[in-house]
């Protein structure tokens, strides 16, 4: 475990550094319990898994009072990250499996974080509009914009205009070719120096 590769890239408060340092453990001991992170992975991390759903922020700022949905948040990722860095932003953590719920809720309170919402559902029961939707490697982009579309709402809460910010990997030009989405693709190898993001992007869509 390595928190402090977070401090490496952002600049953080002594609560936001005192709540990444504690992820290690409680992902370890929730792990042992209900398998949200695979088993290889789990001495990864800060790295794979943290940092990783960081790189959203490196590519958009959220503004206070923003309003973030997490479509697919499996075991917290990106929601839980995201909630520590910016505690003045509403984060929605939307998935249909409960025992990842769970994980979320009981990692979210264990941390003292007042602005994480889990909900145990589908996103097409999930009422209200977003500013922005993220999620990571839940499904294709076609299917996601189809999801995310109707949920978000016009403006702009940060530093881009409102819209969808995707993690995802690999090579993606079919994907988004049959998405039909306008986007940016913002490579995470260009913001972090770590081998493992070599392959990985953040696609953003605005509303």
């Amino acid at each position: 475990m390595q928190p402090e590769i977070i401090s490496k890239y952002f600049t953080l408060t002594e609560e936001q550094k005192s709540r990444f340092d504690a992820l290690g453990n409680l992902y370890t001991e929730w792990n042992s319990k209900i398998n949200v992170i695979s088993r290889k992975d789990i001495d990864e991390l800060y790295t794979r898994h943290i940092l990783h759903s960081l790189a959203i922020a490196k590519v958009c700022s959220f503004e206070v009072g923003a309003k973030v949905c997490d479509i697919g948040c499996g075991g917290g990722f990106p929601t839980i990250p995201l909630a520590i860095l910016f505690p003045e932003v509403e984060f929605t953590a939307v998935d249909s499996i409960g025992k990842k719920i769970t994980v979320v809720r009981e990692i979210a309170s264990a941390l003292g974080l007042q602005n994480v919402i889990p909900i145990n559902a589908r996103i097409e029961a999930v009422k209200g509009e977003f500013d922005y939707v993220v999620s990571r490697a839940v499904t294709d982009m076609k299917t996601l914009k189809g999801w995310a579309l109707p949920k978000l709402r016009g403006g702009q809460k940060g530093t881009l205009p409102n819209g969808m910010l995707i993690l995802k990997g690999g090579d993606l030009a079919e994907e988004l070719g049959e998405a039909r989405l306008r986007c940016d693709i913002h490579r995470i190898g260009d913001l972090f120096e770590e081998e493992f993001f070599d392959t990985k992007c953040v696609i953003y869509a605005k509303k």
